[in-house]
């Protein structure tokens, strides 16, 4: 989502700036603030999701006896997630539009996006989204700011006292305590880059409701795009965070990497520290559950039974 955000919305950001037209006109009003909150749900749920996670490894006896989730149950939870955040953001569709207007000093014709429902919307649906647009302040901070920061700091809060009252017990290895805190320290960085790039929209969403009259459209517009190459920052630092902190994920996509180019084939002298990677690469923690050590298999007995 965050490569969407960058390759759709961006683009059209910066035409707009630079030509005061809308590129795809209407369209692009209703479709980049669609994405934008899609993208402030997809990583909200997802950093819940990720604490919930974390939690789970936390309270379990032990990390061997942990199954591997299917991969069903992981593109179940992607669905809803992504499903989801596209389903609250649909709002977005029907509350903006575009309008067009005379600029006082160059006298040319100007085009931008004003958040004002459509007059040609049956009467319920004109309703329900003139009350989402009166609420959409607080609604946006209490979704999409206070939910992932308060429910990653309570359930990291709560992992570290169950951690800290079964700090000594033998079930969990050395290995696996360092990887669990690795991740742990992938979700806080991920969660804090995220409070960070959506505080000052926040800010300015609740600065503006009360001081709008004394704000003029300049203001306004310059306020709008921060916020908006601050989202746009927050999509590019995100993958690269994750890459760099997550070092199975970031491992397996330089392997990925590696294999699109057409040099990078087997090297003879390089096997024995290719396996000794991939054997660390496995016995890694994955980001998205605990991966148990497989067993090996009983040898089978030889002879007859006597």
């Amino acid at each position: 989502w965050d490569f969407l955000i960058l390759f759709f919305c961006l683009p059209v950001v910066i035409f707009n700036e630079i030509t005061k037209k809308r590129l795809l006109g209407d369209m692009s009003c209703r479709i980049v603030p669609f994405m934008e909150v899609s993208s402030l749900g997809v990583t909200t749920f997802s950093l819940c999701a990720l604490g919930i996670d974390r939690f789970h490894a936390a309270t379990s006896p032990q990390a061997s006896t942990r199954p591997i989730e299917q991969c069903q149950s992981i593109i179940a939870k992607l669905a809803v997630i992504w499903v989801g955040s596209m389903t609250l953001s649909v709002p977005e569709i029907l509350l903006w539009q575009l309008a067009r207007d005379t600029s006082h000093v160059s006298g040319m014709a100007t085009e931008y996006c004003t958040m004002k429902p459509s007059s040609n919307l049956p009467e319920s649906i004109y309703s329900l989204v003139l009350t989402y647009q009166n609420a959409r302040m607080w609604w946006y901070f209490g979704c999409y700011f206070c939910l992932p920061v308060l429910f990653t700091v309570s359930c990291q809060l709560v992992t570290r006292r169950i951690r800290g009252t079964d700090k000594k017990s033998e079930c969990r290895g050395a290995k696996h305590g360092q990887s669990e805190g690795h991740l742990n320290c992938t979700i806080i960085a991920l969660t804090v880059i995220y409070g960070l790039c959506t505080t000052p929209e926040n800010v300015c969403n609740i600065v503006v409701a009360y001081m709008s009259p004394d704000v003029s459209k300049q203001t306004l517009d310059l306020l709008n795009l921060i916020n908006q190459f601050f989202l746009f920052f927050k999509c590019s630092v995100t993958p690269v965070l994750l890459l760099c902190l997550c070092r199975p994920l970031g491992q397996a996509f330089m392997d990925c990497c590696c294999c699109c180019c057409e040099g990078c084939g087997p090297d003879t002298t390089s096997s024995e520290s290719s396996a000794d990677s991939k054997l660390k690469t496995e016995m890694s923690s994955s980001i998205f559950f605990d991966k148990p050590r497989e067993t090996p298999p009983p040898l089978l007995a030889l002879g007859t039974p006597c």
